[in-house]
C-alpha cells in the first residue's frame, strides 16, 4: 500500500495505524534517506501500541526499548557494519520477547530478518520538497 504524507503529524498517524494491525512478534524494516520520517513514523508506532513516553532516535544508542501494553524495540542500524553485529546485541532475544522490533537502516542487516517483516519506505515525494510517499509492503499487516 502507499500512502502520502504531507507533515510529520500525518507520518505519525500512519504509524499510529500499523500498530493497530500488528500482532506481537513483528518485525518493521524502514528504508529511507536521513530526514524522511523514520523515526516520526516510530513515534506514531509507539503511540499505537500504548507508550506515552518521548520516542528519540536511537542513532547513538543501537536500540531504545519502549514498554506499553506492547514493547517496542527501535533500532538503528546505521553504525553497525553488518547482521553479526546485530546478533552480537540480542537481535534474537528481542524477536523472543513478543514485542515490536522497528529497524532502522534494515538494509545494513537484511539477512538477519524473517521472512514475514513488514518493510516501510519512506522518500521525499517528487513534485513537494515537505511531503513523503510512504509505501507499507510484506508481512501481514496492511493499513
Amino acid at each position: 500500500m502507499e500512502y502520502l504524507s504531507h507533515s510529520v503529524g500525518e507520518t505519525e498517524q500512519l504509524g499510529e495505524l500499523l500498530a493497530g494491525r500488528l500482532q506481537p512478534g513483528a518485525v518493521i524494516a524502514y528504508r529511507g534517506d536521513l530526514g524522511m520520517g523514520k523515526t516520526a513514523f516510530t513515534r506514531g508506532l509507539a503511540r499505537g501500541l500504548g507508550y506515552q513516553g518521548r520516542v528519540t532516535s536511537p542513532t547513538f544508542t543501537i536500540v531504545q526499548e519502549y514498554d506499553g501494553p506492547i514493547p517496542l524495540f527501535h533500532f538503528d542500524m546505521y553504525r553497525l557494519p553488518d547482521a553479526d553485529a546485530l546478533f552480537d546485541i540480542g537481535w534474537e532475544d528481542y524477536l523472543d520477547r513478543g514485542g515490536i522490533c522497528a529497524v532502522e537502516w534494515s538494509e545494513n542487516v537484511s539477512e538477519a530478518l524473517p521472512p514475514d517483516t513488514i518493510l516501510v519506505t519512506i522518500c521525499r515525494h517528487p513534485q513537494q520538497e515537505d511531503w513523503r510517499t510512504i509505501t507499507i509492503t510484506g508481512g501481514e499487516a496492511s493499513c
